[in-house]
């Protein structure tokens, strides 16, 4: 596996990383935790050195699923976890809105927490999960910024976060890292975002590269989703969306039948190809599927390729929201 480096920050991760999210949480009952670390533990051997997991996963679950398994490789892998969300009071945020809390005695609580459940002495990212409007962006930087110089955090992210909360958090602590949704079928960023990322020499980390399952292939207008899915009220996963939204998948199939590769293979091709610091962190609950994502990265997309999918693709309108007006929280910017 390559490695890539997250902006100037000199983090080095594997090009493709491993999103834990859906081993525990939003994509049906939490799967069984010892078939969970196999895979995991099969991702470390196949090269994968960056784990993407969060406090709000679960809650909790995700981060003690990820701290056991990669214990016996502590120093070979680069874990990332996210602070931010309000737990507290039993609250569920999986039943939005969710109130967001990055208050600095949160931050503090979260991280000594988080820290234990990962079975880490410092936690190699950490990121602020979404901006809190109720706390200034720079008090959180402050926050992060004596984590780290306790030894506690490494290097500091931000997630879904606005340009101009970018700049604000950048100039109190350097920002590694941004991490948002990114794929051909979301690409919001594209025009201040990413710009404002390479001008600060920040990482991009690119989390549902394959569009929650939908650029796969594996999805269309009769899958069934069980009602603890989180796809079953995103707009987007409507049946009559995903029909329409059909299209794209054809093209990633197009590109894919004359490369000798598969459409999540195209589609995660296709986010490597637009900068080389960003990093895609698509997630799986099988090897099968983890063998076939890291395939990606050899994968050369030519530069006639990737003309034609931004042709056919600007021909393309993605039927529905992101998120339903009831989950608004987990949009912020």
């Amino acid at each position: 596996m390559q490695t890539r480096k997250l902006g100037h920050s000199g983090l080095e991760v594997s090009t493709i990383g491993l999103g834990c999210m859906g081993m525990s949480f939003a994509f049906g009952p939490p799967k069984d935790k010892a078939e969970m670390i196999v895979v995991i533990r099969k991702a470390v051997e196949l090269g994968v050195t960056f784990f993407d997991t969060a406090e709000v996963y679960g809650p909790y679950i995700n981060e003690e699923l990820v701290g056991e398994a990669l214990a016996p490789f502590r120093d070979r892998v680069v874990i990332a976890t996210k602070f931010g969300f309000d737990l507290s009071e039993g609250r569920d945020p999986r039943q939005g809105p969710t109130a967001l809390n990055s208050r600095p005695d949160n931050i503090r609580a979260v991280t000594e927490a988080s820290l234990k459940r990962l079975r880490v002495e410092t936690i190699d990212l950490l990121y602020q999960h979404r901006v809190d409007p109720e706390v200034p962006i720079e008090d959180v930087a402050g926050t992060v910024s004596e984590l780290i110089a306790e030894g506690k955090v490494r290097h500091f992210g931000l997630s879904e976060a606005g340009a101009q909360s970018i700049r604000r958090a950048h100039a109190v602590q350097p920002v590694t890292a941004l991490q948002s949704e990114y794929s051909l079928w979301w690409r919001e960023l594209e025009p201040e975002v990413i710009p404002t990322l390479e001008e600060l020499g920040i990482g991009l980390v690119a989390y549902s590269p394959v569009g929650r399952g939908f650029l796969t292939g594996a999805v269309d207008s009769t899958t069934q989703f069980d009602s603890s899915d989180f796809r079953s009220r995103l707009p987007r996963f409507a049946p009559d969306a995903r029909d329409a939204n059909l299209r794209i998948v054809d093209l990633l199939r197009r590109i894919a039948e004359r490369k000798g590769a598969t459409p999540a293979q195209i589609a995660l091709a296709w986010i490597l190809a637009q900068k080389p610091w960003i990093v895609p962190i698509p997630g799986t609950t099988k090897v099968e599927r983890l063998k076939e994502n890291i395939g990606a990265a050899s994968i050369e997309l030519t530069a006639e390729d990737l003309r034609e999918i931004e042709s056919a693709a600007a021909d393309i309108e993605v039927i529905g929201g992101r998120y339903p007006v009831s989950m608004q929280t987990l949009t912020g910017r």
